[in-house]
């Protein structure tokens, strides 16, 4: 990454199979970077927005925009940043494009380590209070173990979301020029540009190569790891297995890592931090409203002042023509948007409900979702053209599907994660009161 970035013009990006799995291993480590700094910016930005309800109604609506903004939004300015942040180095164009993987991988993560800070019971509070816990042991032993089991179904598709925007993170374009960093995304791009089809097929089994493997050594002992942290009061009779979790706590290198970390944990002291003294003062219900409305006014003083000089800038380059053509088109994708995802919840929610609750299957069906979300959707977008112009289709219909080959697989492993959390004990009573169907759905 420290190499001037002239060296990426004096070795241009080849198709020769022998640099496939340098160029393989290469993307893989971006997603796992990427990853990390999506897994830190979740507990810190979701526990912010939990704890806070002043912080809330500025970062929920923040993520929530952030979230809708395709990659190649990010990519306009951010290419800008790193690339005048390092000049003349190829870290510049490797941090905007891990920078890009991070922005496609970071949003469901937050909002579910949100959701589950949420929801932690008061009855597990309570116990925290007895018990004198610091908020830092509070958080490690009670919040973040409760926010686990979801949050490990996010990262599983926040690898999978990384994977399908890999071509255009990789292959990045500032003005007209197109800089490509060596890895399997650039493969795919040049693969496309030159219509080599077997160029791309190699590309494809490459990348299925590599979701399995990481999801045998990675994902797959998570799953079975974090199951330990599913809160319920009856044990589950069928439990998430793997092979690989099994043989490492039969060998001596988790109790290392585990000494290695009980060693780094003293070292920093966490356990030991200075407890805050706690504040005499307790505020009146009257003064509490004026300081929410005080804040809830500052909040929207500032969202004026940026549609004002957004409205400025919009005034000085565009018409009013311009400016209604563009919310006319911004309607229709709203409505396509919300039909595609009315009919993938159909087809989706029964189908993760049921793998969420039969975890033989889950363990089985796991790394296929993987690999069906991580398939790049640039790969299909040709053979989508082909078929429309072939067939005669209307493109206004038939190209709306290609919108929710993303979203579709949120749906998937968010009800997959929702319906594996459901506690055995509830489960145990639907079937006591032979509940069927729509029952079971309300009850549940």
């Amino acid at each position: 990454m420290n190499q001037p970035l002239a060296v990426l013009d004096a070795s241009p990006l080849s198709l020769d199979l022998a640099h496939l799995p340098g160029y393989t291993l290469r993307t893989t480590l971006r997603m796992f970077i990427a990853l990390f700094a999506s897994f830190a910016f979740s507990l810190l930005i979701a526990t912010l927005a939990a704890k806070s309800r002043k912080a809330a109604l500025v970062i929920l609506p923040a993520l929530d925009i952030f979230q809708s903004v395709p990659v190649l939004g990010f990519l306009t300015f951010t290419v800008v940043f790193f690339m005048g942040l390092l000049p003349g180095k190829e870290s510049g164009v490797e941090c905007a494009a891990i920078f890009a993987i991070f922005t496609s991988q970071v949003w469901n993560m937050t909002f579910s380590v949100y959701q589950s800070l949420r929801t932690v019971p008061n009855d597990l509070y309570e116990v925290s209070r007895q018990f004198a816990f610091s908020p830092w042991q509070r958080f490690i032993r009670l919040e973040l173990p409760f926010a686990t089991p979801g949050l490990v179904w996010n990262m599983m598709m926040s690898m999978s979301g990384g994977w399908f925007f890999v071509v255009a993170c990789e292959a990045i374009t500032v003005g007209n020029t197109t800089v490509s960093l060596p890895g399997i995304g650039s493969w795919l791009a040049l693969a496309i540009a030159r219509k080599d089809i077997a160029a791309t097929a190699w590309a494809v089994l490459a990348m299925v190569a590599v979701i399995m493997l990481y999801d045998l050594l990675f994902f797959r002992p998570i799953v079975a790891w974090a199951d330990r942290f599913r809160f319920e009061q009856t044990a589950s009779q069928k439990r998430p297995r793997s092979r690989v979790y099994d043989l490492l706590r039969s060998t001596r290198l988790v109790p290392l890592a585990l000494l290695a970390l009980d060693s780094l944990r003293a070292c920093l002291l966490l356990d030991r931090l200075p407890r805050l003294p706690r504040l005499r003062f307790k505020a009146s219900a009257r003064f509490s409203r004026t300081t929410d409305l005080l804040w809830i006014a500052l909040i929207v003083l500032a969202c004026m002042a940026g549609i004002f000089q957004l409205s400025r800038f919009i005034g000085s380059t565009l018409g009013l023509e311009d400016v209604i053509s563009t919310f006319g088109l911004g309607l229709a994708t709203l409505l396509r948007v919300a039909v595609l995802i009315a009919l993938a919840s159909l087809v989706w929610v029964p189908i993760g409900v049921w793998i969420g609750l039969n975890p033989r299957w889950a363990e089985r069906l796991q790394p296929v979702a993987q690999l069906l979300a991580a398939f790049p959707a640039n790969v299909l977008f040709p053979f989508a053209v082909v078929a429309i112009v072939t067939l005669k289709l209307n493109p206004d219909i038939w190209l709306s599907p290609l919108m929710v080959l993303g979203t579709q697989w949120y749906i998937l492993f968010n009800v997959i994660a929702g319906a594996s959390a459901l506690p055995t004990d509830l489960r145990e009573a639907t079937r006591s009161f032979h509940l069927r169907g729509w029952q079971w759905w309300r009850r549940v």
